[in-house]
């Protein structure tokens, strides 16, 4: 019984994948000297003094979002998407967190990184203990955070915006604006002294690149197996990121 077709791609001499290998190379060093130019532009931008104080409840109790920072200069805030009636946390945060890997390079350039959910405390402690994970995890329940930086959705609480739109923006796209819940979502914060600043937030696809997996996928002929990719027909195709 013969093999099923499998697809693939196009099978060349080594002369001919060599001229396509180049041009590609240009391709990748157009996109890294890109990729650098615009983090020099997101190091330069300005930021915005907190004019509120944001109470989280954390694994030592009660926790100010300037004790999130463990005393280090700057930090990266994981809007770990955890809606407070869920029991689990959603498969593609956890499968982010999965993939992070050693962050220990963080606190030696004075950072700190640290998940926040509306789930109560209880509850991001036990899924915590069931993945093994060393992270700090907050639990932003009884305030205003998550919706303030636009993690969470709910008109009753703040006006609809999400990655910089508005329900009219999304509208005027003739698009569906987020409905009521969780967001995926990471902010980052400065701190001078004890006052406290925001720095930059980005949703949805602007995650995707701060996880290996994805980046190594990328690198395969299937790469994430995801339809905005737009690979070759026959090419397997994944639900969700998860």
């Amino acid at each position: 019984m013969s093999e099923p077709q499998v697809a693939h791609p196009p099978i060349v001499s080594h002369e001919e994948w060599l001229e396509s290998r180049s041009a590609l190379l240009a391709d990748e060093k157009a996109l890294t000297q890109q990729r650098d130019t615009v983090n020099a532009k997101r190091r330069r931008l300005p930021m915005v003094r907190l004019g509120k104080r944001y109470v989280f409840d954390g694994p030592s109790g009660e926790a100010s979002l300037l004790d999130l920072f463990e005393g280090r200069r700057q930090l990266i805030v994981h809007h770990f998407m955890f809606d407070p009636d869920w029991e689990s946390g959603c498969p593609s945060c956890t499968g982010h967190v999965n993939a992070l890997g050693d962050l220990s390079l963080l606190a030696k350039r004075d950072t700190t990184y640290a998940l926040v959910s509306r789930a109560p405390l209880v509850k991001l402690e036990r899924y915590k203990a069931t993945k093994s994970w060393y992270l700090p995890w907050y639990s932003a329940n009884c305030g205003d955070f998550n919706y303030d930086f636009h993690a969470s959705q709910d008109e009753l609480r703040a006006p609809i915006e999400y990655n910089y739109l508005s329900r009219a923006d999304f509208e005027r796209r003739g698009e569906t604006p987020p409905s009521r819940g969780e967001c995926p979502g990471m902010s980052v914060f400065f701190r001078i002294e004890a006052d406290v600043f925001h720095c930059y937030s980005t949703y949805a696809r602007g995650l995707e690149g701060l996880t290996n997996s994805f980046s190594l996928l990328d690198l395969t002929p299937y790469g994430r197996q995801l339809d905005f990719e737009e690979s070759p027909r026959g090419w397997p195709q994944r639900p969700t990121y998860g």
